[in-house]
């Protein structure tokens, strides 16, 4: 959530920044105008306490001394329904502030890339040729069935479109993706593991910003008079792990590795992507977390890319890096990388993981603060995020990139002692 100081100090500076995503946020000026409004009230109130206290002051002093209280007691009859009124005024202009504030994204990074859409971001680098093949390679969906290890027709039968039913090494191959993946963020990076709650709270979603605003994207659940979520990524339960805590200067940065299955309605994404495992309601997901210092959030993020790069390094897979343009970022976030894999059936690079910096956005709506010491008032922390990866995607990535002219499918090296084979067939 933006802080309202920012409107208070530099209105049309952030209303120009934030129309760099290419929309519309000339609202913002009526929320500087409501807050003003909110301060006037606030001094008012206080004028009329103030009035009211002075007021009941003398009435005792009076009364002491046996002169008439009637004028005063006039005077200070009505301010009760006065400060009232005031507050249910100052309360419903929260509300409206509150509100608009919601669902106003991040306010993109000052270096962020200027674009309108997804075609103006720009390529930083890229790793291996793409795959060439001296045959007619196979798209993911027609290996997956050829070999028995994605069933499309029996997941559709089980739950409906979009679900996908995981068979013999194809469900091995996932597996052995994301105890991969865990290893090597773990273990060779540092991160502390987390397996959390596949269901969350309204509140959780408010926290990193997917309420109010993209609530047509989420699994909704009631139960009794409960309402729950399922969970639409990683980055959800596992920045609310510390969410209304005061954690120490000291003990950042904390990074978490986090394995989840997510779940998304994919709204709007329909006729996209509706062959094979690319876009699913369903599916698995390493992501990583950080909770950093203000000054180290950039240096942080450039640490995480690459620790996102180093998954598809070890599997020998194509890829390239782009920074998103300021019309393609995500609400929440202030600057972000994609991590595109190289996907022969699409003959192009398909994204594969977000690594972004949400700053103080995610944090504010959170209340997740630090102190640098014990003398030091609470500040907000920084928070990152990033795919590590979309297991998915891999398994896809490596089915196409590692086919063979006879249809069948190497695993890559760093897979092997997961899988305990060396081929699908």
């Amino acid at each position: 959530m933006l802080d309202i100081r920012l409107l208070r100090d530099n209105l049309e500076d952030t209303i120009r920044r934030l129309e760099l995503r290419n929309k519309d946020f000339s609202y913002l000026r009526d929320v500087a105008n409501w807050d003003k409004e909110i301060r006037i009230i606030k001094t008012q109130v206080e004028q009329l306490k103030a009035k009211r206290n002075d007021s009941s002051k003398k009435i005792g002093t009076y009364k002491r001394e046996g002169k008439d209280v009637s004028e005063i007691m006039n005077a200070v009859t009505n301010i009760g329904e006065e400060i009232k009124e005031l507050d249910d005024k100052k309360s419903n202009l929260e509300t409206k502030i509150t509100d608009a504030l919601l669902n106003t994204p991040n306010v993109p990074h000052a270096g962020a890339i200027q674009g309108i859409d997804e075609s103006m971001n720009q390529e930083i680098k890229t790793h291996l040729p793409p795959t060439s093949f001296d045959f007619d390679a196979k798209p993911h969906w027609d290996l997956g069935v050829e070999l028995d290890i994605l069933d499309f027709e029996r997941g559709a039968k089980i739950a409906g479109s979009r679900f996908t039913v995981y068979k013999g090494l194809g469900a091995r191959l996932e597996r052995a993706l994301y105890s991969f993946m865990m290893d090597v963020h773990a273990i060779q990076s540092g991160y502390t593991e987390i397996i959390p709650p596949y269901i969350v709270n309204a509140e959780s979603l408010f926290a990193t910003g997917q309420l109010p605003k993209f609530a047509d994207d989420l699994f909704k659940l009631e139960v009794e008079d409960k309402e729950y979520y399922l969970n639409p990524t990683a980055e959800v339960p596992t920045i609310n792990l510390h969410r209304d805590e005061i954690l120490e200067g000291d003990d950042l940065p904390i990074k978490y590795v986090s394995f989840t299955t997510a779940f998304r309605k994919e709204a709007g994404s329909a006729g996209r992507d509706t062959r094979g495992i690319i876009r699913q309601h369903q599916f698995n997901k390493v992501e990583l977390i950080r909770f950093c210092l203000p000054e180290d959030g950039y240096s942080m993020l450039d640490e995480m890319l690459r620790d996102s790069e180093k998954i598809l390094q070890q599997l020998e897979l194509p890829y390239r890096v782009v920074e998103l343009c300021t019309g393609d970022l995500g609400a929440s976030m202030a600057k972000t990388y994609d991590i595109e894999v190289w996907l022969p059936s699409y003959n192009t690079y398909r994204e594969i993981a977000s690594i972004s910096n949400a700053e103080a956005y995610q944090s504010r709506r959170a209340n997740i603060r630090f102190k640098r010491d014990e003398k030091s008032k609470p500040e907000l922390v920084h928070t990152l995020n990033g795919s590590g990866l979309a297991i998915g995607r891999t398994v896809v990535a490596i089915l196409e990139n590692y086919q063979q002219k006879d249809g069948t499918v190497l695993i890559p090296k760093v897979l092997v002692p997961y899988m305990n084979c060396d081929i699908i067939k």
